[in-house]
């Protein structure tokens, strides 16, 4: 059997015959599926599917590329890349060489290139035979794209005739003003979907293309990590992350329920000049139509405009945060698998103070005209290690990048840890043996008395980004617990509340991916007892806030402002 005809035909027709050469050389990275963990990398799987820990500890990890020759590479989300090797066939990792630096998400193997993303490009470097990093110097591709403090990963993918089409997300949750915050009007978006909130057409070998050199594919995203495209319908597809914080944003007609089950996370087919209908829309996978945003009108009962934008073609739960998605083209895995697409979900950080979900791998069959032929299964799940939790920091492991080795094998990263399983089907039974559980966090405080105005006014504003004990969401929202802003001067902690955090901490603070807006439109009270419930519960108790100080400072920033 010939080296090429051992690989994925989509790799290996645009990859050079040298190194089809050194792929079939790389026997311990194409021969059987290697012996699996006892636990499985303590995962959960299907019958006849096992898992081995490939690589661990590496740092927080975002997408994963594969090699022909089966050698890996990971993109660390503030540390650059880490290529990864297997020597001796025993299906870990043995050789690691980190190279690069900075952050990003992207990563793609391409014509004899490494492609990668930062959040404002995208660059290539060539790949040697019998090399694992790549040489030479980096190539910027895709240049100053648009990122903002919200949605600025960039992903990216290739078609068949091999063209770069690259996303810029929306930095913003539905373009309210001021956005996330209660009964937030919808922007005009048309001047900004002219920038974001689309896919950007590109040459994958010139270099210094800025976004007005792109040809501007698509629009109406929020934001697309997902993106695969199949070889038999010729077309890409997608999963968007939906938009968050109904409940927050219109309390009158959408409670607890709706803001932990609504909106779908869409499945989308991506062609030119698609228009997936944000921000104005989202899709409402229990009414199953598309309806109006509460920033433009929505009442969660007044229906989108028939027909102007299009159905998702699988809807996936809401919140469960799609990240990587990777055509399967291998024939290691059972027919039923051939031809369909598995996604990686990062899991919901927001549908507190129901449980999180969505901690998973999922898989999505298609038909022989290279369309999904019915809905979705979870292939691998138990990433968490805990059967229910309202806290993401509680999750012991969080899926982020999923892609296919040549053998056949799926590899899946983990952004909490920096793991790596290796998936394989060996078709037996599953092995039998006790999973780690995770230890569960001991609570910062006992919650306060529902009748108490603060932590009735924290529950509807703030615990659905920093959650109810005030821990946050890791790169999403800062941890309150014994934060120095919380416990510091209550007049920045105040003017923080009505102007915004980027408008009064200092520019080289941590930054975090949801921007939280200025909430100038609660009464001095409700500002009062909302911050001296936030440092009793997690400032340690230092002084309250009276309705009157927040006053004075509202009084002087006007004052300043005129």
């Amino acid at each position: 059997m010939s080296c090429t005809s051992r690989l994925p035909v989509a790799v290996s027709s645009r990859w050079p015959i040298a190194v089809a050469v050194c792929a079939l050389a790389a026997a311990s990275a194409l021969s059987a599926p290697p012996k699996p963990d006892p636990d499985d990398g303590g995962i959960k799987l299907p019958a006849g599917f096992h898992a081995l820990v490939f690589a661990d500890a590496l740092g927080p990890l975002r997408h994963v590329a594969v090699a022909p020759n089966g050698d890996v590479y990971v993109r660390t989300s503030k540390a650059g890349i880490i290529a990864l090797r297997d020597t001796n066939g025993d299906g870990r990792a043995d050789l690691k060489e980190p190279f690069g630096d900075g952050e990003g998400t992207g990563i793609a193997v391409h014509d004899g290139y490494l492609y990668y993303s930062s959040n404002s490009a995208v660059f290539r470097q060539k790949l040697t035979p019998g090399q694992l990093k790549p040489t030479g110097a980096p190539e910027t591709i895709v240049t100053d794209l648009p990122a903002e403090e919200q949605h600025d990963s960039k992903a990216f993918s290739f078609d068949d005739a091999g063209r770069l089409y690259v996303e810029v997300g929306s930095p913003a949750n539905a373009l309210g003003d001021p956005d996330r915050a209660l009964h937030a009007k919808g922007k005009d978006p048309t001047e900004f979907l002219k920038t974001h909130g689309g896919f950007w057409r590109f040459d994958p070998a010139k270099p210094s293309q800025k976004e007005a050199d792109g040809f501007h594919y698509s629009t109406g995203h929020r934001h697309i990590m997902a993106i695969a495209w199949n070889p038999v319908s010729k077309t890409f597809f997608t999963v968007m992350n939906g938009r968050d914080q109904l409940s927050t944003v219109d309390p009158d007609h959408y409670n607890d329920d709706d803001n932990a089950e609504l909106p779908a996370e869409e499945m989308q087919v991506l062609r030119e000049g698609s228009n997936f209908g944000w921000p104005m829309t989202y899709w409402d996978p229990m009414k199953k139509a598309r309806m109006l945003g509460p920033e433009y009108g929505g009442d969660n009962q007044k229906r989108a405009e028939p027909g102007k934008y299009p159905d998702p073609v699988v809807a996936f739960p809401a919140h469960w945060a799609p990240m990587q998605m990777t055509y399967y083209s291998g024939d290691q895995f059972p027919a039923k698998y051939r031809g369909g697409m598995f996604v990686a979900f990062h899991g919901s950080w927001n549908r507190a103070p129901r449980p999180q979900k969505g901690y998973n791998v999922a898989f999505v069959p298609f038909d022989a005209k290279g369309t999904p032929s019915g809905g979705y299964e979870v292939f691998a799940s138990g990433f968490p290690a805990r059967a229910e939790f309202t806290n993401p920091r509680d999750a012991r492991y969080r899926p982020c990048g999923v892609a296919m080795g040549p053998d056949g094998s799926l590899y899946v990263t983990d952004t909490e840890k920096g793991r790596v399983w290796r998936i394989v089907y060996t078709g037996d039974k599953p092995v039998a043996a006790a999973r780690a559980t995770g230890a569960v966090p001991a609570a910062v405080k006992k919650s306060a008395s529902a009748g108490d105005a603060g932590a009735a006014v924290y529950k509807q504003t703030c615990a659905v980004c920093h959650m109810a004990d005030g821990r946050g969401v890791p790169n999403m929202q800062p941890d309150l617990t014994d934060s120095a802003v919380v416990k510091g001067d209550p007049q920045r902690l105040i003017d923080v509340i009505l102007r915004g955090p980027a408008k009064v901490l200092p520019p080289d603070r941590e930054k975090y991916h949801n921007t939280m807006p200025e909430l100038s439109a609660l009464s001095d009270a409700e500002i009062a007892s909302v911050l001296s419930y936030v440092r009793k519960q997690f400032g340690g108790g230092v002084r309250a806030v009276s309705a009157s100080h927040v006053a004075a400072v509202r009084a002087k920033g006007s004052a300043a402002a005129n």
